[in-house]
């Protein structure tokens, strides 16, 4: 049965580049300027998400304001991957504060990704990047859905977790300064659908596990609230 104890601060599962992160914050989090708070760097993410909606609108005449995007994307990711290390080492406190603001503004920067892409689509792809931004959701709801019910917080799966992702948006960011977004016909169909079969694949898991649980508390006469 699920610790009491709040556990939103310590993700369980690994991706493939998580250990190399572990080792990249450890050396490096002592090195955070002093003035620079955990919630500084969490909500430093307000601007970066601003910033991309405005490269991205900005992209739609001149694609090269892509790579801008891009340093938004890695921008993010340096200030999502301290701001809970940096509440850590300095013992903050705000565990539960840094878990709700980070995770809310994680939504928000996902999603104006999809709707800057969104801004530069060719004519009649609209409905599918409706879809994504459905979808990615669905990723994040999976995961603070499965935390309440287990206390045991995930958000990589299959071995990809958030930094795999910002990888490929950036790689695909320069794929489309180089080849234009004419390809996104056959590319964002095939995203969408691969998105789906995951997320489908995941809630199956997800609740056979949770089913499993249940079951064993029951036989075992614990109580389950």
């Amino acid at each position: 049965m699920a610790n009491s104890r709040f556990a939103g601060d310590k993700k369980v599962g690994e991706s493939f580049l998580g250990p190399l992160e572990k080792r990249f914050v450890k050396r490096w989090v002592a090195n955070v300027p002093s003035w620079l708070e955990t919630y500084h760097l969490t909500l430093l993410t307000v601007v970066w998400s601003f910033l991309a909606l405005l490269f991205f609108a900005m992209a739609d005449t001149n694609l090269h304001w892509l790579w801008a995007v891009s340093l938004m994307i890695f921008l993010q990711y340096l200030t999502d991957l301290f701001d809970g290390a940096v509440g850590r080492h300095r013992n903050t406190g705000l565990v539960k504060w840094g878990f709700y603001m980070d995770h809310f503004l994680d939504f928000v920067f996902q999603s104006v990704i999809v709707i800057g892409y969104y801004l530069m689509a060719p004519v009649g792809l609209a409905h599918y990047f409706f879809g994504l931004l459905l979808l990615t959701g669905g990723y994040m709801v999976n995961s603070f859905l499965w935390f309440a019910a287990t206390n045991r917080f995930e958000i990589s799966y299959f071995g990809i977790g958030p930094t795999e992702i910002r990888l490929l948006v950036i790689g695909m960011n320069a794929s489309i300064v180089f080849l234009g977004t004419s390809w996104w016909t056959i590319t964002v169909p095939l995203f969408f659908w691969g998105f789906l079969a995951g997320l489908l694949v995941l809630v199956y898991r997800t609740q056979r596990q949770l089913w499993q649980i249940d079951m064993e508390a029951k036989k075992s006469g614990e109580p389950q609230n």
